[in-house]
């Protein structure tokens, strides 16, 4: 008894080391980046805080089994009897739990009785000791912490849907989240901040976001939420600051160099410092917000299908958006007004800078607040066709764009706005152009990440004239009934499209217009179209409907929402792309053949039996 006791206190010993390399509660380093996926393991941290109450039951119930034996009793006949090892194992386990069946199998001796007394204080007192560090353990920070990760990480493991890792859940990051989430895109999330880790909770989003919190810029955090996990399809990097966006880039492009990394990058040495090591998309939200500026006022129509194409399928189409051309008046010289000013210039329209810092002031800068009257005045704010309000105060964008309404009411109105909360001021305020750091960034992700056709598209789109992006609008408007389009892509190829792909490996032709064509009555046309046809490295524009289709061919199409979902059944079923082709219908299996054959007056004898017979070790089936 005792040697399997000393085996067993030696091996919870050895447990308890390895939980001590192991645990993240322990002073060891972090794992490297081969072993950064294990998690730590809640089993061995529990042994190991466990330790101490484990040693004292299991010498409680040793001494109270041992003396159990040595106490002498007497059986019902008057001789003398002791407890074996089990029966006195049998009743410790039933007394020291305090269920209590009795003096088993005959009633004791004074001795037994009083030793079954020190028995019970002991092993109540060893419970009370073990249930109190457990219930000490469950409230331990560090612990907590343990089993919310390891949860975490067998969530993430459990992925079978492709997602991106979301790395900084603040106001892009929610933005980013929900729009992916009504678009049936999973996500998972990871942030520093565990309030906005708790907001997530109460979310009310369609289906789990997998969540943690915790520094991104450790690696082995990256790995816990999918960096290389096989249905990882990117990694986002949305925090605010710009040294942990290239540490996280920097370990993605380390640990699985072919994921895509989307990288928010805000001063220029950032975004140098992330091409330079080859990051796919960087953003900058102010050079972004910059260029669809100067956009609305070169081609406003251009900017218009932007946000069509963008936006959430089946919502009111957002109106034409038209600052007038002339002198336009920038408030505050920070890195969103140089970004206006620089673009502005790109433009060939006059600016005024107003900043009050004059050596930060460019040469030709008014100097002074913005907020003043007349700071405006001196700026020729009665000559000017519009003001930017960019400092990186709502409130003093509020007041810059008040105080400009009040002396020239004519003039167009474009506001940064820093915080989400303010949106109610902004749209009583009635700003022509609100520039919300979060919504574009988001504007210019969400295409990257949902259909990436759409970016090859917008960016051909942006080279053409506004008379071309004007008609398209118009054919879009019809097509989709006064509601935003979905837009969607699609290959050619045995996974996406497999009764296409079978019938092109076959020799058949088929067109654009055959997809176009309703599965249900191929004389009436799918309230859809094709933006972009990409072959190879040829990149067709708005392609013809005429147009042959080959294998491998990818598709971005734009239309009324559920169209994609009714094209389904001509790209699956083969019976249904040979009727959108032919206008034939197909009855699929024997008997809806044969009674297809019945019905037009041909009809074929029904199955005979099966005749098998064998004739030189061959077998004839006859009727089959």
């Amino acid at each position: 008894m005792s040697s399997l006791i000393l085996t067993f206190l030696q091996r919870v010993r050895q447990w308890s080391e390895d939980a001590r390399q192991q645990s993240p509660l322990s002073d060891a380093s972090l794992p490297s980046a081969q072993e950064a996926n294990t998690t730590p393991h809640v089993i061995f941290l529990v042994l190991r805080r466990m330790r101490m109450p484990l040693l004292v039951l299991i010498s409680v119930y040793a001494i109270s089994i041992g003396g159990l034996v040595l106490m002498p009793g007497m059986d019902d006949q008057g001789n003398p009897w002791r407890f074996d090892f089990f029966h006195a194992f049998y009743f410790i386990s039933y007394t020291g739990s305090t269920i209590g069946f009795g003096e088993i199998p005959y009633a004791f001796s004074s001795a037994q009785r009083l030793w079954t007394t020190v028995a019970m204080y002991l092993t109540v007192i060893g419970w009370l000791y073990a249930i109190g560090t457990i219930l000490t353990l469950l409230q331990d920070p560090a612990f907590k912490r343990a089993v919310t990760e390891q949860r975490f990480a067998r969530g993430v493991r459990r992925l079978k849907v492709p997602f991106y890792l979301i790395c900084g859940y603040g106001e892009t990051g929610s933005l980013l989240v929900r729009a992916l989430n009504r678009r049936d895109v999973q996500s998972v999330v990871i942030d520093s901040d565990a309030e906005r880790i708790e907001s997530l909770s109460l979310e009310n989003l369609s289906f789990d976001i997998p969540n943690l919190c915790a520094d991104v810029r450790e690696a082995r955090y990256l790995i816990e939420g999918g960096l290389q996990h096989p249905q990882c399809i990117g990694v986002v990097a949305m925090t605010n600051v710009d040294a942990i966006n290239v540490k996280i880039a920097i370990t993605c492009k380390l640990l699985n160099p072919g994921l895509r990394v989307i990288c928010r990058a805000e001063m220029p040495q950032t975004a140098a410092n992330l091409a330079s090591f080859g990051v796919e998309h960087i953003i900058d939200p102010f050079n972004t917000f910059a260029d669809h500026l100067t956009m609305t006022l070169r081609a406003p129509s251009v900017h218009l299908l932007y946000e069509w194409l963008i936006s959430v399928p089946n919502l009111p189409l957002p109106k034409l958006i038209h600052p007038p051309r002339g002198a336009w008046i920038i408030c505050h010289y920070g890195r969103f007004g140089k970004a206006v000013h620089r673009y502005m210039g790109f433009e060939g329209m006059p600016t005024v800078i107003v900043e009050p810092h004059a050596e930060q002031a460019p040469e030709g800068a008014v100097i002074g607040v913005g907020t003043q009257s007349v700071t405006l005045r001196a700026a020729g704010v009665d000559k000017a066709v519009g003001i930017v309000a960019g400092t990186n105060q709502d409130a003093d964008n509020l007041s810059i764009i008040l105080t400009a309404r009040r002396l020239n009411p004519n003039l167009y109105l474009v506001a940064r706005q820093n915080r989400r909360g303010n949106d109610p001021l902004f749209r009583a305020a009635n700003v022509g152009l609100v520039m919300h750091r979060s919504r574009v960034i988001v504007w210019r992700i969400l295409p990257l990440l949902t259909v990436p056709l759409l970016s090859r598209f917008l960016h051909q789109a942006r080279h053409h004239s506004e008379e071309w992006a004007a008609k398209l609008l118009a054919r879009i408007g019809d097509l989709c009934d006064g509601v935003t389009p979905q837009t969607w892509s699609l290959q050619l190829n045995a996974t996406q499209a497999p009764a296409v792909d079978a019938a092109l490996s076959r020799g058949r032709e088929i067109r654009i217009e055959h997809l176009l064509r309703s599965p249900q009555d191929r004389s009436a046309a799918l309230p859809c179209m094709v933006l972009l046809l990409v072959r190879g490295d040829e990149e067709i524009l708005l392609p013809d409907e005429d147009i042959p289709l080959q294998s491998g061919d990818r598709l971005l199409f734009c239309s009324r929402h559920h169209s994609a979902a009714r094209m389904t059944w001509t790209l699956l079923n083969e019976n249904a792309l040979d009727y959108v082709l032919t206008g034939e219908e197909r009855p699929d299996g024997y008997l809806w053949r044969w009674l297809s054959h019945w019905r037009q007056g041909s009809a074929c004898p029904p199955p005979q039996a099966k005749d098998v017979r064998t004739e030189g070790g061959a077998e004839r089936i006859k009727g089959v």
